[in-house]
């Protein structure tokens, strides 16, 4: 077998040994389909297949089949394979119902789905806290729908999870903002499973197979996003993909063991602020963004005390470096510049070249280092 074969991000993800699962948001988007159907047809498709973004094409059985006059609601029960996902096992429902032509898609929050009430996320404050990526997929069901049946997919989603507000007080929704239940999230649609020992111990295998195939440059990346930042950039095979997650100090440490001339770190700016301030696991359950660091980082760059203060007391890192770009501010650099030289003390002189890229959460760039 050749170390193309064992290597890369997709090995690294089967060596875990551990069952992945769906997003809240493959499931939203799996109900919104059925119901839909159901809307146009009268039948419920039982178990219902969708598309994801990287094509696969999973299909879920209904919980839920719910056929009433001028609208139709669907259930799917949210398996998170082996990840201690807290929203697995919950019944995520869609219910779709037709608007006026030209309304397109719009999106409500029933129960248990939180409303966002803080700025920083990408969402308006005041809209149903249903992820950008969800929506997208839920769209372009939608769309398929439509197109199948000679329909224009004018309609109303209202998306709720079933003690969605219960669950949502093991979240960190409540600090962000979001009130009134959970997020519909997923930018893949899979759940990736978690397992610090498992996951770092396919980190180290990632890093061998890159070795003893001769590779002069891996990237750590923090999830698909920057996974896909890093291979525009650098144009980089998929054996040299190391899907670090949180686990900054696990591929550090090793890399300074068992060195590779150059490594790329790439990662969203909240995660690699973390970084930065010197947290070496980026888990949000064990470390979090630092805003008076962001603010002390900031008044490096330029920024005046009404500029730092208001960055100190921001929701989200997100919305700290939109304060900070609006004044011109290069928070995303001064970010990835710290992190690099957090990686480089980590790596403790050991022969590799470190760079940092900084991401938001559509993928664009936002900091060097």
């Amino acid at each position: 077998m050749t170390a193309e074969a064992r290597g890369g991000r997709s090995a690294q993800l089967k060596h875990t040994g551990l069952r992945p699962g769906w997003t809240t948001g493959a499931c939203a988007t799996a109900a919104t389909t059925a119901a839909y159907t159901a809307l146009l047809t009268g039948d419920f498709p039982d178990p219902v297949s969708i598309t994801l973004p990287r094509g696969q094409t999973p299909a879920f059985a209904l919980a839920v089949e719910e056929l009433g006059p001028g609208q139709a609601s669907a259930g799917v029960v949210k398996d998170a394979g082996d990840d201690p996902d807290v929203t697995h096992g919950a019944l995520v429902r869609a219910t779709v119902r037709r608007l006026p032509p030209g309304s397109g898609v719009v999106f409500r929050a029933g129960s248990g789905v939180g409303t966002v009430t803080l700025p920083g996320l990408p969402l308006d404050v005041g809209e149903p806290a249903v992820n950008p990526v969800p929506r997208r997929l839920m769209r372009e069901h939608v769309e398929r729908v439509a197109a199948e049946y000679g329909e224009p997919g004018d309609v109303e989603v209202t998306v709720s999870v079933d003690h969605g507000e219960e669950i949502a007080r093991s979240t960190w929704n409540g600090r962000l903002g979001i009130l009134g239940g959970l997020s519909i999230l997923g930018t893949t649609g899979v759940v990736v499973p978690y397992s610090c020992s498992a996951w770092i111990d396919s980190i180290r295998r990632g890093v061998d197979v890159a070795r003893a195939a001769g590779l002069e440059h891996v990237a750590g990346c923090t999830g698909s996003t920057s996974e896909k930042t890093v291979v525009a950039e650098h144009n980089l095979p998929d054996i040299a993909l190391l899907d670090m997650g949180d686990f900054a100090g696990a591929v550090l440490k090793y890399v300074r063991r068992h060195p590779i001339p150059r490594l790329t770190i790439c990662g969203g700016f909240a995660k690699l602020s973390k970084l930065a301030a010197g947290h070496l696991d980026l888990h949000s359950a064990r470390s979090q963004v630092d805003k008076p660091f962001l603010a002390d980082l900031a008044q490096q760059g330029g920024a005046d005390e009404e500029l730092a203060s208001r960055i100190a007391t921001a929701n989200t890192g997100l919305e700290a470096l939109r304060l900070c770009e609006a004044a011109g501010v290069r928070l995303g650099d001064l970010v990835a510049a710290r992190a690099r030289d957090e990686a480089l003390a980590v790596l403790r002189g050991a022969p590799v070249e470190v760079d940092v890229i900084c991401i938001d959460r559509a993928g664009t760039v936002v900091g060097r280092g």
